[in-house]
């Protein structure tokens, strides 16, 4: 049975992406670092008859990672790798601090990096990487100097491996999505009413339409 791998996976479009592709045909793999979330979305999937398996993994330590391929993937085949989890910290650059940009890079390009060269051996022929980026991997942003930077290293990332793997390797694909109305934001006042934005559900169900036939795929945030 195929299984995809979802980073971020406890909740908002982790969860989303997992309780689609359980009904495509997919194995579930949740990783998160909470493991409540991913107990109670892997329920979730399961009530709709899903297959489901997780395990808690924080994507900033290469220890995790490492241990992670080594361990837990024995009977499973690889078919899909999604990089959902992020995190943000917004406003003034001159207010920023070194641990908000370590915690960003870490998390938003360093992990996704490492996790995808630490499966890649698993990674066939036919099985599909999906980056998911934010439009802030498109432009630069007020208030976002930092997080654009991380998601810009994604995005390069992204692209220079769909240049060296045509062909030979995994698909891999590059989504960005504009804010969603999700947990992201809770303690965040970068967004005063996040209820305006996509639901994570609507915005899977965009990603999941296109990623099959196309390497780039931009939604946009408003309804």
């Amino acid at each position: 049975m195929k299984t995809a791998i979802i980073t971020g996976g406890g909740s908002g479009l982790g969860k989303e992406l997992g309780k689609l592709l359980s009904g495509q045909g997919f194995h579930i793999f949740l990783l998160g670092r909470t493991p409540e979330r991913l107990q109670e979305a892997a329920a979730d999937i399961e009530s709709i008859g899903g297959k489901v398996t997780y395990t808690t993994l924080d994507i900033r330590s290469n220890e995790d990672i490492e241990r992670f391929a080594e361990n837990h993937l024995q009977d499973h085949e690889l078919s899909l790798l999604i990089h959902n989890a992020g995190v943000g910290h917004f406003g003034p650059f001159q207010d920023s601090t070194d641990d908000e940009l370590v915690s960003m890079f870490e998390t938003n390009a360093l992990g996704p990096i490492r996790l995808t060269k630490a499966l890649l051996p698993k990674l066939e022929q036919g099985s599909t990487v999906l980056n998911i980026i934010s439009t802030a991997g498109l432009r630069g942003k007020k208030n976002e100097s930092l997080y654009v930077a991380s998601k810009f290293a994604l995005r390069g990332f992204g692209e220079s491996l769909q240049k060296e793997f045509e062909g030979s390797g995994p698909r891999v694909v590059n989504a960005y999505m504009g804010g969603m109305d999700t947990p992201f934001w809770e303690n965040s006042d970068h967004i005063s009413d996040p209820s305006r934005l996509r639901s994570p559900k609507e915005v899977a169900e965009l990603i999941l339409r296109s990623y099959e036939e196309e390497d780039e795929i931009v939604i946009e945030s408003k309804k």
